[in-house]
């Protein structure tokens, strides 16, 4: 049986600041990310969970290739990736792409969405206009919007709609990987069912991997397919969903579990069904 594939993968990586206290004051070190060591196979779903401040987000800079690890070493497609002391190519930026938390702060509000999208055909791909016209046009139909919204600014659409504007940018350069740091934790709670239910469509169709930066475990639960749990810059458990919901084996994860509220996503693409039926039924 062949070795699964491995699209991202970290081995004790580890992430410090150095803060400083005055002019005269006496630096510190804070350590952000310790040695914290994962691997995603293509296709799949790996949640990093875990209160704010304990350094999920941190790590998912470092996965986005935004910072640099301190120490240890991140693998894209089985090749050693350092930005402080390579280049980044063009091909290695489209590798891994990321979609933030809030649609509308993660948007040019200047910009119209067309633009927006082919802005990084223009600068990672030689494909003339007709090209990134009509790739931008198939990839707002293929994440649930219009060809009239090509050209419209991303304050005339709702929450839902510019995070799936968020999401066909990302998708832009076809990547491999990526990277979704809290993606509907700003969305209404019908509305995050909508967006996780286009997010594993594309990801059957694209083969896309996933790293998913989540506090909600009910999403997590939904989407993922392997969970790490993160305390204080290190990873406490880690396993398959089914093995770490069903028997948490450590004592933070048994209270973080007991202390997240859980939406039942379940329950509420349920609601959203009935309410679409029932214009049919009258």
């Amino acid at each position: 049986m062949a070795a699964p594939e491995l699209v991202i993968e970290g081995r004790d990586i580890t992430r410090d600041y150095t803060l400083r206290a005055g002019l005269f004051g006496t630096s510190r070190t804070i350590h952000a990310v310790k040695g914290v060591s994962f691997a995603v196979e293509r296709g799949k779903t790996l949640a990093i969970v875990g209160e704010s401040g304990c350094g999920k987000s941190t790590l998912a800079r470092i996965i986005t290739l935004i910072d640099p690890a301190t120490s240890g070493t991140l693998l894209i497609e089985g090749k050693p990736v350092d930005i402080a002391h390579q280049r980044m190519t063009k091909a290695l930026r489209a590798t891994v792409q990321i979609v933030f938390q809030n649609p509308y702060g993660s948007l040019n509000p200047r910009q119209k969405v067309g633009d927006m999208l082919m802005e990084s055909l223009i600068l990672n791909t030689d494909a003339p206009a007709p090209e990134r016209r009509e790739r931008a046009m198939a990839m707002l139909t293929k994440v649930g919007l219009l060809p009239e919204h090509f050209n419209r600014y991303p304050h005339m659409f709702s929450g839902g709609q510019r995070q799936r504007i968020a999401i066909a940018r990302a998708l832009m350069l076809n990547p491999r990987l990526l990277v979704l740091d809290e993606p509907v934790s700003a969305l209404d709670l019908s509305v995050q069912a909508q967006v996780l239910n286009l997010l594993r469509d594309l990801q059957d169709e694209f083969n896309l991997t996933y790293v998913f930066i989540s506090h909600d475990l009910s999403v997590v639960r939904y989407l993922a397919d392997e969970v790490m749990v993160m305390l204080s810059g290190e990873v406490v458990e880690s396993g398959s969903r089914d093995a770490l919901f069903s028997d948490p084996q450590h004592a933070y994860t048994r209270k973080l579990f007991a202390a997240t509220p859980v939406t039942d996503v379940g329950a509420i693409r349920a609601r959203l069904a009935r309410r679409a039926a029932a214009p049919a039924a009258q």
